[in-house]
């Protein structure tokens, strides 16, 4: 068992998963603008296991997508974001992701550049990976300018994402790199 990991940046904290949290993430996987540029929704159980794996993974090995909330107030649950090492068997793994999903009342105002900024310091300072990657499916332009944005950069691969249906729309995907020393070039280093 590791030490749970508190992650603060100006306007968020990322954080271990709560039982309360479940309800929300639910809500936030069943909305079809969330799921946009996933094969489907999820249920609550799907969902509810989700979030088990997530925070097993936390208590295992101190880090994981960690749940999102935001400081001010009553520290709403804003979605996750975090560090994974990837289930599904890629072509470039193994490997550790950048990922985050967040409630559509959250989209636009920063809090996945902000969060994702934290999580990869984490990663790069902490945890002394040499290289961070992301990845999603080709349609999602949201996500990859958040990859842009905290310094990832599409060095050309698509690849077919192989939990994804051969043939549909969103098995194609791009990968985004950051390595460390790029990283820390940008002057992104605490």
């Amino acid at each position: 068992m590791h030490e749970s990991v508190v992650i603060d940046t100006p306007r968020l904290r990322l954080r271990q998963w709560r039982d309360s949290d479940y309800p929300h993430f639910a809500a936030m996987n069943a909305d079809p603008r969330v799921m946009e540029h996933f094969p489907a929704p999820l249920d609550r159980s799907a969902s509810d296991a989700f979030a088990e794996r997530l925070r097993a993974e936390i208590a295992e090995r101190g880090w994981s997508f960690w749940a999102l909330e935001l400081r001010e107030g009553e520290g709403c649950f804003a979605g996750f974001t975090g560090l994974r090492v990837p289930v599904a068997q890629l072509p470039f793994g193994p490997c550790v992701e950048i990922g985050w999903r967040l409630a559509a009342p959250h989209w636009g105002k920063g809090h996945a550049s902000e969060a994702a900024s934290a999580a990869l310091a984490h990663g790069f300072e902490v945890l002394g990976l040499d290289e961070i990657v992301s990845f999603t499916a080709l349609p999602n332009l949201r996500s990859q300018a958040v990859m842009r944005r905290i310094g990832m950069r599409h060095d050309g691969e698509i690849f077919e994402h192989p939990n994804v249906a051969p043939g549909h729309r969103l098995r194609p995907h791009c990968l985004y790199r950051l390595r460390r020393e790029d990283w820390k070039a940008q002057g992104r280093a605490r």
